[in-house]
């Protein structure tokens, strides 16, 4: 018994010497009839049988595995093979005690007992101190979640994460306090608590420099991008106004880029050897800091000589003019890595754009003699690489053969940067894929000399649905538009492809619309357009018609004393476009007798019809298209009081001839890029060769304007300038634009009240479109009232618009698109051509916001501000509201 006893201790002395660690014991028990062990005589055993206990939530087997032992394997004891599956055990991180025991031995055989404690789970986490996003941002980065196990590791990683997020919003002073409960109903999980004070946000009071001599404090604090210093009135205004919109939190994320800022403007401006020494950032109070930078500006450094190496293919004299610097500049760093690199004309994109996709340009400094640096320039042009595949992922919308035709990038051609950025921008145009995410992807395979590339697109909704309904004179008046964008022809008649309840898949576009108010009015319209009209060359489609009737109100209500201040026009003015929404002049609330107050007798009716083909041209570039349609519409009125001609049916055939350019980035938010037209449309001159003396017809007689005639000139033209590096996701955009347009006759006692000018307001389409009169806007005046009084005969023949607008992007998302703007814009429209001067424009300002929804299209509201008086009228346009629905104002 003795001996036994001995044995036993003797053993599990050697075992815990050898196992133990941190908290856990490690003990190898024997039976009694085992011989005395020493460490000076490990033995080994062969592995009989392993049990692990301890654990609920691991399979046993998973454990083993976790140990690296395994039944058969031989171990000797005392000896490496049990500490180290001890130690493996603890690098998972999961329990909080290890032990492994040997429970019987017999001969050279011994039975394992692997005994674990695992540390707890997460059974609830609570944030506390700070708001909800702020909340559902932390979960995001942390992932603590429900069933996760607590570990020293995961805890001190939670309380850096949090720390780093909130110095990333401004709060340099964060404190975090991660607190853990045992959850009585639940046993061996525990409740997280976590405690955070954000302090005050940190902001920087003030930015110190030190040994900055050729560049000023300013020069240094307008490199610097978000670490700005407090708003001084006592600078300059430009440095003021900069200010009072930049940045004044401090992050050190921020701060630290912006230590590299400085540098790049030394850099830039020569300074090559230019460092920060030393600098700090002091805690003012609790709320603002000081930052102190030490600089050592060096030396400033010109270029002496440039040469080129390695270049075949291209001579020295064609690269030197690209990178556009010379002998005797100042050495800017930054200009040389845009001329190499990044300028769309840079040096690397004549290679690139000719299929050389291994180039590389590096420019080694050869000699520095004081003030004086030759540079070299050592090409690497590799071979020119062939495209291989084209993979387009994340396309759910068309037929694969639709997009891959609009690409410029196609299996066999040489590498194109060019063709590949213009690639980007048709599949953009198609308007089915988020712009915002196309990044195409080069795939190289220098062996081969050839490369793939990959579009990964992704897909959203383009489809648009329009239903309104307003209260107007006559009652409620409704309008409903669908416009599908993704429809197929060659589907129509084959219902297993449709894709919901339309036939999809081939990018054309089909438009509904109908608008009704009962018996009073009515209007309908369809359209079609196929961008690839015959699937084999992008020639473009367009057909269209429509129908709309309008009754008018008894004469007994005109006349009666409770109608005495009604405007005929605006009454009428208010049921095209989007159909009475409540402001402008859409409603009136006068109540009386509907059924009475109709007059079915009097009325007007409109029918046309359009077919357009247009062609993509390759010159000057292929961003010209000319297009021809041939239009017809028919009007036709019954003592209608409202419009020149009140009797009669009026024909109007036209063909007009548009040449127009379009080189946008973006249809939604356009960043860079122009769009310009010109465009006539004319009639036939009918009254060259019909004999009639128009000047002896009065504008009542039928016959004078049956057959409508004219010749109509418009030139528009819209410019996207960038405002910041196109990198920068929420670039801001300047857009100018200039219109003018030209109503002229044939015959000048024939002049068209047809196709006139109808200028003012908020450019949308209302009543006075079913004259076939032109919608012009001008904001910060009211509808028609440019050249006109407001009422039915405000029309002109000639118009000048010219505005500036500021836009910037506040959120750029497939679900939708939000951007502000600033604007300023002019513009008239002349009764005459004669009178037509386009130095007399009447002005106005204010600001809008624009939002895109895939299902409803392009909403928006202005704020505008005339400041001019519009004709016939003593006060000026003033402050106005405008609402834009459909379209781009």
């Amino acid at each position: 018994m003795y001996k036994r006893i001995v044995l036993f201790f003797i053993f599990l002395g050697f075992a815990c010497g050898a196992f133990a660690q941190e908290t856990d014991t490690t003990q190898v028990e024997k039976p009694a009839e085992l011989p005395v062990f020493s460490y000076s005589l490990p033995k080994k055993y062969k592995i009989a049988d392993i049990k692990v206990t301890g654990i609920k939530n691991y399979d046993d087997f998973v454990l083993i595995g976790f140990s690296g032992l395994s039944v058969g394997d031989e171990v000797t004891i005392p000896g490496d093979e049990i500490t180290t599956a001890i130690k493996r055990f603890w690098r998972h991180g999961l329990f909080s005690d290890v032990k492994i025991l040997a429970t019987k031995v017999e001969g050279d055989q011994v039975w394992l007992e692997i005994q674990l404690k695992q540390r707890p789970r997460i059974s609830e986490v609570n944030y506390h101190g700070i708001k909800k996003g702020e909340k559902q941002d932390i979960e995001a980065k942390l992932g603590l979640k429900k069933g996760f196990q607590v570990t020293p590791n995961v805890m001190d990683r939670a309380k850096i994460l949090i720390q780093k997020f909130f110095d990333g919003k401004g709060y340099k002073n964060v404190d975090v306090e991660i607190l853990q409960k045992d959850d009585i109903s639940h046993e061996g999980e525990v409740i997280v608590d976590i405690f955070i004070n954000k302090h005050e946000k940190t902001k920087i009071r003030k930015i110190h420099f030190d040994g900055n001599k050729a560049l000023t404090d300013r020069d240094l604090k307008k490199a610097m991008k978000k670490t700005n210093e407090k708003f001084n009135l006592q600078n300059d205004w430009k440095s003021s106004v900069l200010e009072m919109f930049s940045t004044k939190k401090f992050t050190t994320e921020e701060y630290d880029k912006d230590k590299k800022n400085i540098i790049d403007k030394y850099n830039e401006h020569g300074y090559r050897d230019a460092v920060i020494l030393e600098d700090s950032v002091v805690n003012y109070n609790d709320k603002r800091v000081d930052v102190y930078i030490k600089v050592d500006e060096g030396d400033k450094y010109y270029l002496r000589d440039i040469s080129f190496v390695g270049n075949t293919k291209y001579p020295t004299e064609q690269l030197n003019f690209l990178l556009g610097m010379k002998p005797g500049d100042v050495y800017n760093q930054k200009k040389l890595g845009e001329r190499l690199q990044s300028d769309e004309d840079a040096v690397s994109n004549l290679y690139f754009n000719n299929g050389y996709l291994f180039f590389n340009a590096d420019p080694v400094e050869v000699d520095v003699d004081n003030d004086s640096i030759s540079l070299e320039i050592r090409i690497q042009e590799g071979p020119q690489a062939s495209i291989n595949k084209i993979i387009i992922n994340g396309n759910d919308r068309l037929y694969e053969d639709i997009v891959r035709r609009e690409l410029r990038t196609k299996p066999g051609m040489l590498f194109s940067r060019e063709d590949l950025m213009r690639s980007v921008r048709e599949i953009a145009q198609m308007g089915h894929f988020d712009p915002e995410n196309l990044v195409p992807q080069p795939i190289p395979d220098a062996e081969n000399g050839t490369v793939d590339i990959q579009y990964n697109l992704v897909s959203k909704a383009n489809d648009q649905i329009e239903f309104s309904a307003g209260w107007g004179q006559t009652g409620v008046i409704g309008k409903l538009s669908l416009k599908f964008t993704n429809f197929s022809v060659k589907n129509l008649f084959n219902p297993s492809t449709y894709k919901g309840v339309i036939p999809q898949g081939e990018g054309q576009t089909l438009t509904l619309s109908g608008q009704t108010n009962g018996r009073y009015y009515q209007a309908y319209s369809i359209s079609f357009m196929d961008p690839w009209f015959g699937g084999k060359r992008p020639n473009t489609l367009s057909l269209s018609a429509y129908f709309s009737r309008q009754t008018d109100i008894s004469s007994s209500y005109y006349n009666n004393n409770y109608y005495n201040s009604y405007n005929p026009y605006n009454y009428y003015g208010g049921y095209g476009g989007y159909g009475g929404y409540g402001y402008g002049n859409y409603g009136y609330g006068n109540n009386y007798n509907y059924e009475a107050a109709l007059n079915p007798e009097k009325y007007i009716m409109m029918f046309g019809l359009s077919a357009g083909y247009g062609k993509r041209l390759n010159w000057p570039d292929d961003f010209f298209q000319f297009m021809a349609t041939l239009n017809y519409q028919m009007y036709k009125m019954h003592d209608w009081d409202y419009f020149l001609v009140n009797n009669g049916t009026c024909h109007n055939i036209n063909l007009e001839l548009m040449l127009q350019r379009n080189s946008i980035d973006n249809p939604l938010y356009t960043r860079r890029g122009s769009q310009f037209s010109l465009s006539v449309s004319a009639t036939p001159p009918f009254s060259l060769f019909d004999n009639k003396d128009y000047g002896s017809l009065s504008d009542q007689d039928p016959t004078k304007f049956r057959f409508i005639e004219y010749h109509k000139w418009k030139f528009k033209a819209k410019i996207f300038s960038p405002l910041a590096p196109l990198t920068v996701k929420r670039t801001p955009v300047l857009m100018t634009r200039v219109e003018y347009g030209f109503l002229g006759s044939y015959d000048k006692n024939k002049r068209s009240p047809f196709e006139t000018f109808y200028m003012g307001g908020d450019g949308m389409s209302g009543y006075s479109s079913t004259y076939a009169t032109e919608t012009i806007g001008l904001r910060g005046y009211e509808n028609g009232s440019i050249a006109g009084n407001g009422g039915y005969n405000s029309y002109g023949y000639a118009y000048s618009r010219l505005s500036m607008e500021l836009r910037y992007p506040f959120l750029l998302e497939p679900s939708s698109t939000i951007y502000g703007l600033v604007f300023a814009e002019a513009g008239n429209a002349w009764r005459t051509l004669k009178e037509f001067n386009p130095f007399d424009l009447k002005r106005s300002a204010g600001v809008g916001v624009r939002i895109f929804l895939p299902m409803i299209g392009l909403m928006g509201i202005d704020w505008a501000y005339g400041f001019d008086t519009p004709d016939y009228s003593s006060k000026r346009g003033g402050s106005n509201i405008h609402f834009i629905i459909g379209q781009e104002f």
